[in-house]
């Protein structure tokens, strides 16, 4: 099969990482899950333990919260395909590290870099963010606007971008 590369954006429990897996266990033998969640708390936790079982056992997963890039390069020869569940949880996680938003743009022109110079294929999923309210503090309109302009980036560079709605999905850029 030749490389894929696509993104996977939506509103919170649009459906996205059920749609990823779904079409990663189609498509692919070897896959590895990229999780960028951290367990902070006991319902996130379950949360993790949730999806850890609703992947099964055909799953190679790794927990990395900052260093997807490494992580990527790590494992990425020996995988057909990584699956990143998600880049808006990356995003929180550089932000709650007091990273600036260059050091942040920097980290995800690293990750497009890496993602569409590697020969795995690759399936990107992030929430689309922008489509509520002006959030009243400057932290949710950081990460609002950043998130945003991650999405625009990744988009741009990936040759399919799907767009989750009530569990149906939009093919906005690209194929099936």
């Amino acid at each position: 099969m030749d490389k894929r590369l696509i993104l996977v954006t939506g509103g919170c429990r649009s459906g996205k990482s059920q749609f990823a897996l779904d079409f990663a266990n189609r498509h692919f033998r070897k896959k590895l899950y990229l999780a960028t969640c951290e367990a902070l708390d006991e319902e996130m936790a379950k949360r993790i333990e949730d999806h850890k079982k609703r992947r099964g056992l055909d799953w190679q997963t790794e927990e990395e919260p900052i260093e997807i890039v490494r992580a990527i390069k790590e494992h990425g020869d020996n995988m057909e395909v990584i699956l990143l569940d998600c880049i808006t949880l990356w995003l929180s996680n550089l932000l709650m590290r007091q990273k600036s938003d260059d050091e942040i743009m920097s980290d995800v022109r690293g990750l497009i870099d890496t993602v569409t110079r590697d020969p795995t294929s690759f399936i990107l999923v992030s929430n689309e963010v922008g489509m509520g309210i002006v959030p009243i503090e400057p932290l949710g309109r950081r990460f609002r606007d950043l998130s945003g302009m991650v999405n625009q980036k990744i988009a741009e560079a990936v040759q399919e971008v799907i767009l989750m709605v009530s569990g149906i999905p939009f093919f906005l850029k690209g194929k099936e």
